[in-house]
């Protein structure tokens, strides 16, 4: 066998060393990957409801109703929130009432911190604002919301240059059922023109528990196709039927126009099997996840994640084994994910009864 020269050798070496460095390129890109895909959900130690999470640079801020009031907690990770130190942002000096579900959002490069405050048929939406997350709020002013009625769980979102406002309400003076509506907005703080109504609790699965029925924890969300997405709450919260379900905007549709919205065909995220979509598969570890938070970038739906990976979520539910209450509710850290090719189908209502596109898939 001949004898390999000496620049066979230092050819050979130089092979074997970018083979080695190709695979320990290959290898540190596997183990990033691996580490960065998100472990089972993981219960906060914050025993409480309705998260809302945004993410700012690498900072986690949330926002939560405490103590007759709202504070605002900053944090490295989501999971890191709990144990972040609170500051309380705004008091009800005024005594409004009941303080629920406040939703933290970036517009303009300023915090805006919407929230329902009342008592009864009184509840209506109030909106604070502030250049610091956690400092510096402005005084409340209450949302001239069209039709000025019953409000609660309200967003304000971005979509194809116009600002909306999207939210849970009754269509009269009675508690009969909480539909979902939407308005468009002239400024953060300032609806104009009609409310529309985008989603009614109709579908058997969504009228499981009742006394009202329940469409709530409106939260936008824009799809890989740039198609707008509201995913809500439905069935009582008082109720581990509690659940997320999706309306997908068509295509080119009008967001005031009730038609053009196409709802999901069961709950995407529930622990009760009778009431989830074909395909999806109920919860093993919580009972009634729902009023969730997808984390995205300042609040904006503009910065809302490709398909492929996993990304953050936050939601409330209470632990299996636990009894189902308000009391036992905690946050939790989530994923989700974008998923292809889904049909929604509806019978019986003007246009098109079926539609294709993009859903999603919810991980604890």
């Amino acid at each position: 066998m001949a004898r390999p020269t000496q620049g066979t050798m230092r050819l050979s070496h130089r092979l074997a060393g970018a083979v080695g460095l190709a695979l320990s390129c290959v290898l540190a890109a596997v183990m990033t990957l691996t580490s960065a895909e998100p472990a089972r959900a993981e219960q906060t130690g914050l025993r409480a409801a309705d998260p809302s999470v945004i993410r700012v640079g690498g900072t986690y801020i949330s926002v939560q109703s405490a103590g007759g009031g709202i504070v605002v907690r900053r944090a490295p990770s989501t999971s890191a929130l709990a144990s972040a130190t609170p500051r309380q942002v705004w008091s009800d000096t005024r005594d409004r009432g009941e303080v629920w579900a406040p939703e933290i959002v970036m517009d303009g490069g300023r915090y805006y911190i919407y929230f329902t405050a009342g008592r009864g048929s009184a509840h209506r939406m109030y909106v604070i604002s502030s250049a610091s997350p956690d400092s510096g709020y402005s005084a409340e002013t209450r949302l001239a919301l069209p039709d000025d009625k019953w409000a609660i769980d309200g967003a304000l979102f971005t979509f194809n240059g116009q600002r909306w406002f999207v939210w849970s309400g009754w269509a009269g003076d009675t508690n009969v059922e909480q539909n979902l509506y939407i308005a468009r907005m002239s400024s953060p703080t300032t609806p104009t023109g009609a409310r529309y109504v985008i989603s009614q609790p109709r579908e058997s699965w969504e009228r499981v528990v009742g006394n009202p029925f329940i469409n709530e924890g409106p939260e936008p969300i824009k799809d890989p196709n740039g198609q707008l997405h509201i995913v809500y709450s439905a069935n009582g919260s008082w109720s581990d039927q509690y659940c997320l379900a999706d309306l997908r905007l068509r295509a080119g549709g009008d967001p005031t126009h009730v038609w053009d919205w196409y709802k999901s065909n069961g709950c995407l995220f529930g622990s009760n099997r009778a009431t989830m979509m074909a395909g999806w598969d109920p919860t093993l570890y919580v009972n009634g996840p729902g009023h969730h938070s997808f984390v995205l970038l300042h609040g904006d739906i503009g910065t809302s994640p490709p398909a492929g990976p996993r990304f953050p979520l936050m939601f409330h539910a209470v632990p299996k084994g636990t009894p189902y209450t308000w009391e036992n509710r905690y946050w939790y850290t989530g994923t989700f994910a974008w998923w292809g090719n889904t049909t929604y189908s509806r019978a019986n209502v003007p246009g098109p009864n079926a539609d294709t596109g993009w859903s999603l898939k919810f991980f604890e």
